[in-house]
């Protein structure tokens, strides 16, 4: 089944908490976010109601997705407490959309890193229910990195459970006055983002400490498959990485990067430097900034015969989302009854 492993979704149950406590500083109006730690934009139905994120993935192409937070409910600035809250109602509402299309729709948790021994057992909870299939984590923790000994215990719990990890980039923090115009603090920043967390997570030995992680880098892995060899050069020259990893690219096993390069011929690159197992199906629906008809992109990146690999047998394998359907009790799938409309296969 061709999988969407990156796709957002914020619950009715969130909007309702945001709305009633005024410290998360949001105000939803006529169908538009304002306030909080993100831009403003349109809270379009597929973030919000089940039948519409279906209708969305249908009119991709796409059979079912793994879904996660927006990145507006990240507020890893609030204090714990409430942060917690807000995980808790993030999941349950996530767990609904599953329970609603058990055997289209999964989801990833949410926990508030900015305690990181609270995240590591909202994890364990978490990875016991239903549906729940991965953790998305922001790259910065307001502000702090997560390769910090501070995040030791999250990265363990991850390793221990077996539970993928999608990093997803949060430029929020990282002020730069160049990207002060063009929204170049999502064209640039956000890919910059991604390369910043994963090459300190390497330099700093977070992956050789826990070989057993598995990583989702977004938007193509960002530049680190284009730059890697410079941080590998630099580790044989400059003394501030004498004790990091001497090659990036072995942990590279560890590491999954989706299809978001928005440039066939840039897709096409990145399947031949990572190799065709590491990349999957990614859109990043239903924002603006989204790979719409995703499946087309692949299909002008890579020959016909791996197609199939990145669409649907690669976010499988990563998710165990086969292995999800053999042991649940769903019934009858919703492609199979025709009561949703299925999408249209390669």
């Amino acid at each position: 089944m061709i999988t969407d492993v990156h796709n957002h979704a914020i619950p009715a149950a969130v909007i309702e908490l945001l709305r009633s406590v005024p410290s998360y500083g949001v105000e939803v109006r006529d169908g538009r976010w304002h306030g909080g730690n993100h831009v403003d934009f349109d809270l379009a139905p597929a973030f919000v109601e089940i039948d519409a994120k279906l209708a969305e993935l249908d009119g991709n192409g796409v059979e079912r997705a793994v879904l996660s937070v927006a990145p507006p409910i990240f507020y890893y600035e609030t204090e714990p407490e409430l942060a917690q809250v807000l995980c808790e109602t993030a999941n349950g509402g996530m767990a609904e959309f599953h329970a609603a299309a058990p055997d289209r729709l999964w989801w990833m948790a949410h926990v508030p890193m900015q305690a990181p021994d609270i995240a590591a057992r909202m994890l364990e909870r978490a990875t016991g229910e239903r549906g729940c299939v991965g953790v998305e984590i922001g790259s910065s923790i307001a502000g702090r990195r997560l390769d910090e000994p501070e995040f030791e215990p999250f990265w363990a719990a991850a390793e221990r459970l077996a539970t993928p990890v999608m990093i997803h980039p949060d430029p929020t923090y990282t002020k730069i006055a160049a990207f002060d115009r063009f929204y170049f603090g999502n064209v640039i920043g956000m890919p910059l983002e991604t390369t910043i967390a994963i090459k300190r997570l390497i330099a700093a030995g977070v992956l050789e400490r826990h070989p057993g992680l598995k990583i989702l880098l977004l938007h193509g892995g960002g530049y680190f498959p284009y730059q890697a060899g410079r941080l590998k050069h630099a580790t044989t020259v400059r003394p501030e990485l004498a004790q990091a990893p001497a090659d990036p690219w072995s942990f590279l096993d560890q590491l999954w990067f989706d299809v978001i390069t928005h440039d066939a011929q840039a897709l096409a690159y990145l399947v031949s430097r990572v190799g065709i197992d590491q990349v999957v199906l990614g859109t990043d629906l239903p924002f603006d900034m989204a790979l719409q008809d995703p499946c087309r992109m692949v299909r002008e990146a890579v020959d016909p015969s791996l197609v199939q690999r990145i669409t649907e047998a690669n976010p499988a394998r990563l998710f165990g989302l086969d292995d999800e359907l053999a042991t649940a009790d769903h019934g009858p799938s919703a492609l199979e009854t025709g009561e949703r409309g299925g999408a249209v296969r390669e």
